[in-house]
């Protein structure tokens, strides 16, 4: 059974290159994001990884802890991380878990049950392993995004979903289509008119079912 939007993640052990984690126990109080990766030495993977080094302050902003998954080991994920940061030009202090066996790309439903990784292979051959999951403190799946090898993720779209994510996170508001920070967010269908006043104020009736406000502070 695949992983879906408001499923708990798997609670797992495994090693990074910083030691060995308990993900439920990492994650503690915290949002957290997974990025997984195919392989390591790749080269959109590098890019990436370097823009998640980068944003290191972005994400400690927001409460957020990031981790990477390779379904290499953690001496490769070692030197990796030297390549990470001559590339990004800063620390890169997350840890990046090694997923040999690939039990946690199968639990994330990011490989089938019966993956393997044969003998020479490439990253075409766990080039689905390429996955953000961004994750609430109760430890349930807020976001999936997958992407294809060819094409590098864009890190301020990650961010924007994050900021939307928590800002709606158990309030009964919603984002519209590129909504950033200090926009009007959107009343859920779930609150009337009444409520909907009561609890917000000022509303601005676009439609009946659609209804802004300024979000919450």
């Amino acid at each position: 059974m695949g992983l879906r939007i408001n499923d708990t993640v798997p609670n797992f052990t495994a090693e990074t290159d910083q030691g060995e984690i308990t993900f439920h126990d990492w994650i503690g109080d915290s949002w957290a994001i997974l990025f997984s990766h195919p392989k390591d030495f790749t080269p959109v993977c590098t890019t990436e990884f370097g823009a998640v080094a980068q944003l290191a302050d972005e994400w400690a902003k927001r409460n957020t802890k990031v981790i990477g998954l390779s379904v290499d080991d953690t001496e490769d994920h070692v030197k990796w991380k030297n390549d990470i940061e001559t590339v990004a030009e800063t620390k890169a202090g997350f840890p990046i878990i090694a997923d040999v066996d690939l039990k946690v790309s199968k639990q994330f439903d990011m490989l089938p049950a019966d993956a393997y990784l044969p003998d020479g292979r490439t990253a075409a051959d766990s080039a689905s392993v390429r996955s953000v999951f961004i994750i609430s403190p109760d430890k349930k799946v807020q976001l999936i995004m997958t992407y294809p090898m060819s094409v590098g993720r864009n890190f301020a779209e990650v961010l924007r979903a994050l900021d939307a994510l928590q800002a709606t996170y158990q309030t009964p508001i919603a984002t519209g289509a590129n909504w950033v920070p200090g926009q009007d967010v959107i009343v859920a269908l779930t609150v009337s008119d009444e409520e909907a006043k009561e609890k917000f104020g000022e509303v601005d009736f676009k439609l009946p079912y659609l209804r802004l406000t300024k979000a919450p502070a």
